[in-house]
């Protein structure tokens, strides 16, 4: 075994992982002084040793790379928090008894922690140690590791130090400890042997007088056996007589629990009867207050009813006379109307006729005035002629000017035909002016005609309007009635809720109440479908096992219900914050119920069996109820709960558990819980039903009020749209005059423009013909006078012109009268007979409006109609109602009368339960004291303590009086007795059986003590051995050690013992000779108390010179000596591997290079071996021989740090450490390189 390969990280100098592997043979480490060599001989001692146990703080900070006093206080390092050194030992000999070719030891350390592991699995320090021990590392000969100043230390030592170290390698602590450990039992053996003598001499005296007290206890013994047998008698007939009368008092306590039980149940049936008639009686009280409610609805709307009707009827009243007056007028208007008409038609029949007939002689005026004016034009520029021609000279001058005319004329006629196209064009735009404004004017008329009947049409659409109105109003009062009606209901309701949740309250504790309000508010507030509600609303029951439920959940009736842990939790923050009380939860998806063997037989029915619930909430259920079975009495619940495990109840609420335990007595069903949840429940869901049905009517009373503006706002529309028609008539009326005045004046315009038209147009042919004349004459020769023919033509002219005068005033004369007799009748239609016809016309429309009047009698004769028939309808609802209230009024007497004598009924059942209560109570008191005395007596026998059995015959048939006067005299004569030891008997056997209990423990302690003298005397013996055994070895191997590293020389140890003062130095060599064999043939023996210490004494030139001792030998030869001296300590107790901390630093060259040989020889295995075989024949273990054997047989591993080039020059492998950055590193490097850095430290 061997190390094979070694990892440090974090310790002390080496910061980083260092991974070093070794070989089995001889290992050299080179380095610079405060490289880190030291450090990594510490980190194996760190592992292996105890050099590293209980530190404090700073020495565990001291051993960790970062933390080092002298690195925080440079700054250089980072902080390494904690550290750790592996060592991996080849076990291919298994000498580690873990059956691996590997053993893997760590041991990692922090400022907290200090932790071993064995091959990567944690381990105890004591099991690494043990481990360590069995492959062969002794604590006692920690020699394998010889650190820095070891050697120092060694050759220093006195010769009594050197003597301490000899018992430490031998093992000696061991002996000592035992020894001390012996000596300090076979002390306090003494002290017990001294307390235990003292003990059996007090036994002693106090037994000697326990013989005189024996005899006089025996009298007293006999006198005391009597007594008792006496007052057993008196004590066992009391308690006879006391189990007679309990017997009576249980057989009258049954018989009055069985009637008290009947009374009882016709009580709570009683109660249910009183709690219906309440109940029924509150319904009624409440239907009674609803019709009252309704009543005084009806008789307020009757009232207003009234009112109303009283005001239309004035209404109607004053609209039916204005309505007789206005017919009158009606008749009178019809008839001067009808004149009217008649004189209007007969004036245009007139105009009519005498239109044609005026113009046709317009007509033939014109055309003679025509006539007239062209001869009198042809005439006129006749004369015009023949005055020109006297004046012109020439004709050339005549020409002129008559170019001049024509040129004028021309341009005059050019005018005067524009200025008859505009006169045609106005002409043709007064007539379309006047097509369009008679057709207005027709269209006036026609609207001024129909404006009945649109009156009328509208009146029908407002009485129309009106009527849908009145219809949605009725509907509202109706939804406002019953909103009303359904108010109260609410608030009845509500009052029952609040007492029904204050009764559930008081049922269950404040913090509960509290949480559970909050619960059902959060759930409505954020809409939390996973919140299901309590066990209580969430099952039902039969009336029958509602008492055998309640008492079975308890306070888990109020467990809330909830889908998973999730939503509870979620709620639970809420009545956290809100700090809303206290609720306990029902995640489902956590709820794992256990199965459960419930008996199945006809007198023991599942409890689940018996609850109605949804199967959602099955495992919430089965949690609470399904360990639980009811059965019909509480003899059968027991038997059962013990037998199967589970609970068992009855339906009468007594209750038997699994461990044997029974709960029972009255239940009393006016307190339900299950009850009260009910009631809550269906209190609350009539108060969500009506405050339902009351949004419902809110939002129908909304919408009708929606429905009622739109028909109010299509009245007013309609009436708004009557008051536009009838406020148009009057602007009509002026239009339609205005139409009419404006087609008159307008025909008048078109008449003078047609005149004017025909004036130009006249011109026109008369500016033509000039124009013509003029043309004619310029192409005529000029003369001073007319031609004949010319003067011809005039004399026609003037004849001609002479007659058309004539005829024209003939005509003229005929046109004025027919003109003025038609302007009369024009004057007369259009001035009088016309306005007259407007006039009337506007009257109508007076008419028409006190036809609105009557439409408006017709409206109020309808709405006296719909009034009077709400009225009756409000008299029968109203009769219906007091019919109601009557009724309702006689049921809750007849209800309350009833109630009266079942509370009578109830009293006189609670005042028989309260006589049997109190019967009972005066039994139980008297059962109880009864008890307390059959107690006493039972005591009082007790006390007697073991009777004789002649006690239970003895004075069986003997008088209770002899009895008595017997007792008093055994009384009597104990008295003499009173003061015997009473317990002498049993003290005297106490005190015996202790007496002979220390006598036997008195034996053994000295036994004992024996035992331990021969254990000091073997222990002694052994240590003594032990020492003088491994002084031979020692010192044998350590003359064998001396003369390999000084064959020339001679070396060995030399014991001092107290007699060597007195004895020559030749005895003392004698009697420290190596044979043994003198001392056993001459049977001496020294014992080692008489050693004094070990020196050493040798010869480093001769084999028979004289000797020196260490002291007077130099400082190298000193080094030597303490090298021999620890390898033979090393090969009388081989470990696997050795770690030499340069200790080579003080020899000489020679020396070294023996040293270095001789870890060469030992390594691979030659060296040593027959002084081994020489050691086994000492050895009295076997196994401690060949486990010797086996460490020289195989060489040993050596690691060894130097600055010397002799240890490098045998060594297998070299190591180089290097400091850099204040962190350390172990690498391998080659032999040459050790040598030459070796050899750098020298120069």
């Amino acid at each position: 075994m061997y190390i094979k390969r070694m990892t440090i990280q974090g310790f002390k100098s080496y910061k980083d992982q260092t991974s070093i592997e070794f070989t089995p043979g001889h290992n050299v480490i080179v380095g610079r002084n405060g490289s880190g060599k030291s450090n990594f001989f510490a980190a194996i001692r760190f592992v292996l040793s105890d050099a590293y146990t209980q530190m404090g703080r700073e020495e565990r900070q001291a051993l960790l790379h970062g933390l080092r006093k002298n690195h925080t206080q440079e700054g250089g390092s980072a902080t390494i928090m904690s550290a750790y050194v592996e060592i991996i030992f080849d076990n291919s000999d298994e000498r580690f008894p873990t059956g691996g070719k590997e053993v893997t030891l760590r041991r990692t350390i922090g400022l907290k922690k200090d932790e071993y592991s064995l091959d990567r699995k944690n381990a105890t320090k004591a099991d690494v140690m043990n481990l360590l021990e069995s492959a062969g590392f002794s604590r006692s000969n920690p020699y394998y590791i010889v650190p820095q100043g070891r050697v120092t230390t060694l050759t220093n030592m006195k010769d009594q130090e050197r003597l301490t170290l000899l018992k430490e390698v031998a093992g000696t602590q061991v002996y000592e400890a035992r020894r001390v450990e012996s000596l300090k039992i076979m002390t306090e053996t003494d002290n017990k042997r001294a307390k235990i003598d003292e003990l059996l001499e007090y036994i002693k005296d106090r037994l000697g007088e326990l013989e005189e007290e024996k005899e006089e206890l025996r009298a007293y013994q006999e006198k005391d056996r009597e007594r008792r047998c006496l007052e057993y008698t008196i004590y066992h007939r009391e308690q006879v007589e006391i189990a007679n009368a309990l017997d009576s008092i249980d057989e009258q306590r049954q018989t009055g629990v069985d009637e008290t039980d009947d009374n009882r149940e016709r009580f709570i049936e009683g109660e249910k009867e009183i709690d219906e008639l309440n109940s029924e009686i509150s319904e009624i009280k409440r239907q009674a207050e609803l019709q009252k409610v309704d009543k005084r609805q009806l008789e307020d709307e009757r009232r207003d009813n009234t009112r109303v009707r009283a005001k239309i009827e004035l209404d109607v009243k004053g609209l039916s006379e204005g309505r007789s007056q206005a017919e009158q007028a009606k008749v009178q208007y019809e008839t001067e109307l009808h004149q009217v008409q008649e004189t209007i038609a007969q004036r245009e029949s007139e105009l009519q006729r005498l239109l044609p007939e005026f113009n046709a002689k317009k007509e033939e005026e014109v055309g003679v005035k025509r006539q007239l004016d062209e001869a009198d034009a042809v005439r006129q520029r006749l004369y015009a002629k023949q005055g020109r021609n006297a004046h012109f000279r020439s004709k050339r001058e005549r020409d002129d000017w008559l170019r001049k005319e024509i040129e004028e004329a021309n341009v005059t006629l050019a005018t005067r035909k524009a200025i008859l196209m505009q006169t045609t064009e106005d002409v043709a735009e007064q007539e379309e002016t006047i097509e369009r404004i008679t057709a207005e004017v027709q269209e006036l008329r026609l609207r001024f005609e129909s404006r009945g009947d649109n009156m009328q049409s509208m009146a029908e659409q407002v009485e129309m309007a009106k009527e849908e109105r009145d219809r949605l109003m009725d509907r509202r009062k109706e939804l406002w009635r019953e909103e009303a009606k359904l108010i109260t209901i609410l608030d009845s309701a509500q009052q029952e809720l609040d007492r029904a949740e204050q009764v559930l309250s008081h049922m269950m504790d404040r913090n509960t109440s509290r949480g559970l309000s909050a619960v059902r508010r959060i759930k409505r507030q954020q809409n939390l479908d996973g919140v299901y509600g309590t066990l209580a609303e969430l099952l039902e029951v039969n009336e029958r096992y509602r008492t055998a439920v309640e008492v079975t959940a308890g306070n888990s009736l109020f467990h809330y219900v909830v889908d998973n842990d999730e939503t509870a939790t979620r709620v639970l923050e809420v009545l956290q914050r809100e700090r809303s009380g206290r609720v306990t939860f029902m995640p489902l998806n956590r709820l794992r119920p256990r199965p459960v063997n419930l008996p199945r037989s006809g007198d023991a029915v599942p409890m689940m069996d018996k609850i109605q619930f949804d199967a959602d909430y099955r495992r919430a259920f089965e949690q609470v109820f399904g360990k639980t079975i009811i059965c019909p009495n509480l003899q059968i619940a027991a038997q059962y709960a013990r037998s199967h495990g589970v609970s068992a109840i009855t339906p009468e609420g007594d209750r038997s558990d699994k461990k044997g335990a029974l709960t029972g007595g009255f239940y009393d069903p006016r307190r339900s819980r299950l009850e009260a949840v009910k009631n809550v429940m269906r209190w609350r869901d009539e108060c969500e039903t009506h405050k339902t049905r009351k949004e419902e009517i809110r939002r129908d009373i909304e919408r009708l009020d929606q429905e009622i503006t739109r028909a109010v706002s299509e009245v007013q529309k309609i009436e708004h749209k009557k008051q536009q028609s009838d406020a148009s008539y009057g602007p009509l009326r002026t239009e339609l005059r205005s139409k009419e005045s404006l087609l008159e004046k307008t025909k008048d315009d078109l008449a003078a423009k047609k005149r004017s038209a025909d004036a130009v147009d006249a011109s026109l042919r008369e500016m033509a013909e000039q124009i013509n004349s003029f043309e004619a004459e310029l192409a005529s020769e000029f003369k001073k006078s007319l031609t004949a023919d010319e003067e011809r033509q005039l004399e026609e002219l003037n004849s001609s012109v002479q007659a058309l005068r004539k005829q024209y005033a003939e005509l003229s004369t005929s046109r004025s009268e027919l003109e003025a007799r038609k302007s009369v009748v024009e004057v007369d239609l259009r001035e009088n007979l016309t306005p007259r016809l407007d006039q009337l016309r506007n009257q109508e429309l007076d008419q028409l409006e006190q036809e609105g009047g009557k439409s408006s009698l017709h409206e109020k004769e309808r709405q006296l109609r719909r009034i009077n028939k709400a009225i009756q309808a409000g008299e029968k609802k109203l009769r219906e109602a007091e019919t109601a209230i009557e009724q309702a009024m006689s049921r809750l007497s007849e209800l309350e009368r009833r109630r009266g004598e079942r509370q009578h009924q109830q009293e006189e059942i609670a005042r028989a339960i309260e006589r049997h209560q109190k019967r009972m109570e005066k039994n139980m008191a008297k059962k109880s004291l009864l008890t307390e005395k059959a107690g006493e007596c039972s005591r009082n026998i007790r006390d007697l303590g073991v009777l004789p059995e002649e006690a239970f015959e003895r004075f069986e048939n003997t008088a209770s009086n002899t009895i008595v006067k017997r007792l008093h005299k055994v009384n009597d004569a104990l008295k003499k007795y009173g003061h015997v030891n009473k317990k002498a008997f049993e003290q005297y056997h106490n005190f015996t059986k202790q007496r002979d209990t220390l006598i036997k423990r008195r034996a053994e302690l000295d036994s004992s003590q024996h035992s331990i003298v021969d254990l000091i005397n073997i222990l002694d013996q052994r240590k003594d051995e032990a020492i003088e055994r491994t002084f031979k070895q020692v010192s044998r191997e350590f003359a064998t050690t001396f003369e390999r590293l000084v064959p020339a020389g001679r070396g060995r140890l030399v014991i001092q013992r107290k007699t060597d003062a007195r004895t020559a130095p030749a005895e003392e060599e004698e009697s420290n000779d190596d044979d043994d064999d003198d001392e056993e043939q001459h049977g001496h023996r020294k014992s080692v108390e008489n050693y004094t210490g070990v020196g050493i004494s040798v010869s480093f030139n001769s084999k028979h010179d004289d000797q020196q001792r260490i002291q007077q030998l130099s400082g190298g030869q000193k080094s030597l000596c303490a090298l021999a001296l620890v390898f033979a300590i090393q090969q009388c107790d081989p470990a696997p591997f050795y770690l030499f901390d340069e200790i080579d630093a003080n020899l000489d060259a020679q020396y070294r290079t023996a040293v270095a040989n001789m870890l060469k020889e030992i390594s691979s295995g030659g060296g040593g071996g027959d002084a081994a075989a020489a050691t086994t024949g000492d050895q009295e273990d076997g196994q401690e021989g060949e486990a010797q054997r086996d460490g020289h047989a195989g060489g040993g591993q050596f690691i060894c740090t130097t600055f010397r080039p002799e240890m490098i020059l045998v060594a297998d492998r070299c190591y180089g450490v290097t400091h850099i950055n204040r962190t350390s590193s172990i690498d391998v490097v080659e032999k040459k390189q050790a040598l030459g850095f070796v050899e750098g430290q020298r120069q």
